[in-house]
Parts: C-alpha cells; structure tokens; sequence
C-alpha cells in the first residue's frame, strides 16, 4: 500500500500552493451511510488539493466532495480523497485532500483564482 502514496508525496513537491480563504461546502458519508455536508473555508488550495478545516469527524483515505466556485461565479464540485489530517483549533481538524476528479476542474478554479487580482479583496458580500 506505501507504494501506492509515494508517488503523491513526490507530485505534491511540484504542486503550485497558494493561501487563499476560498468558501467550500464540503460533503461526505458516515460510516453508516448518512450523509452529510459542512460549509467551511480553505487554508489553502494547490492545484492538486486543498486544506481546510472541518468538524465532521472523518478518516485519512474517506472520500470528500468539495463544492465552490470561480471568481465568476461558475460553480465546481470535485472528488477528493483525505491525505492529512491533524489536529486544529477549538476542536476541528485539519484536513488535507487531494482532488481524485475532476484534476481539470480543480485546475480551472486553481488558476482563475490566481488570475483575480482581488483575491484577498472582495470575497465579502
């Protein structure tokens, strides 16, 4: 199984990061199967994942579904996987994911993002 996560850790190394307090909606199922959704805000996004912090109680390798949108408001729902998670402020935990589908969605909204120039500016409404 460890080699299945090395590769991650070396493309992680390449990944384009960037801090940037983008709303999400984050949602997943229960052991159970219930489901469940969260809004949150990222820590920081790279065009291969994203962390953020979150209440639910999750596991390292639980699949997520993270919706937000581009600076035109265009909307984007992609599938991630939990890499990381630790512990964070006030009983929340940090989680790290990295985008399983679709990469190209992510991308999109990765980029436009840095291509807004009122990134830190503006997000308020």
């Amino acid at each position: 199984m460890s080699t299945n996560t090395q590769p991650q850790f070396e493309e992680k190394r390449f990944a384009l990061r960037m801090a940037l307090r983008l709303p999400i909606v984050v949602s997943g199922r229960t052991e159970d199967g219930a489901a469940w959704s969260e809004p949150t805000e990222t820590d920081d996004i790279s065009t291969l994942g994203a962390l953020f912090q979150l209440n639910q109680d999750i596991e390292q390798g639980d699949t997520l579904y993270i919706r937000s949108h581009r600076p035109d408001g265009v909307p984007v729902e992609v599938k991630a996987k939990v890499v990381r998670i630790s512990a964070a402020s006030y009983g929340t935990a940090r989680v790290g994911v990295s985008i399983i589908e679709s990469k190209e969605s992510w991308l999109r909204l990765f980029v436009a993002w840095i291509a807004d120039d009122n990134v830190a500016e503006g997000i308020e409404e």
